[in-house]
């Protein structure tokens, strides 16, 4: 998937230029067209080289909906010309980071051994933005193997509060 992505990354940055005074439309265009593009009909008909560019734009477009601007139905086409529609996935995720990173916007992955309510998230994101100094968004999956306790991941940087991490941390501590 590396090398889709370095495919992607210069398509993503294009979009992310056009959509400079727009960024929450392309968002939600694009992870509608990469909906679209990720399923397995869709990229039958990409790979379908009795398709011509003009026939699989026509048909991505009409598949998408009316909801494309002019500027995305081009870049579309641009895709399609350049046999890229393919990585249209790679491109949205892309899209995000650089958005995120403009608005200042940083992904934290919580696992947590138990279901956390609404209160407990956001005392969570709160304490991270403190942490972190920006702004956070949270995703929160439920991890029992981690026996109690949360994982955080954002960005490079984890912190695991979990009673497996101190657990794991105990063993190696106790084997040195």
């Amino acid at each position: 998937m590396a090398e889709n992505v370095t495919l992607a990354r210069p398509y993503a940055e294009a979009a992310f230029q056009l959509a400079k005074g727009s960024l929450p439309v392309w968002s939600k265009s694009l992870e509608s067209m990469a909906a679209v593009a990720g399923t397995a009909a869709m990229q039958e008909c990409i790979t379908n080289p009795q398709l011509s560019p003009e026939q699989l734009t026509t048909l991505f477009s009409g598949v998408v909906g009316d909801g494309l601007s002019v500027e995305q139905q081009n870049f579309v086409r641009v895709l399609v010309d350049n046999d890229r529609l393919q990585v249209l996935p790679e491109i949205a995720e892309l899209f995000e980071e650089l958005k995120n990173a403009h608005e200042g916007v940083r992904d934290a992955a919580v696992e947590s051994a138990f279901p956390m309510d609404d209160a407990a998230t956001r005392s969570l994101v709160a304490d991270l933005e403190r942490k972190f100094q920006c702004k956070i968004q949270a995703t929160v999956r439920l991890a029992p193997e981690l026996i109690g306790g949360v994982r955080i991941a954002v960005g490079d940087e984890v912190i695991d509060a979990s009673v497996r991490g101190k657990l794991a941390a105990m063993a190696t501590a106790l084997k040195n």
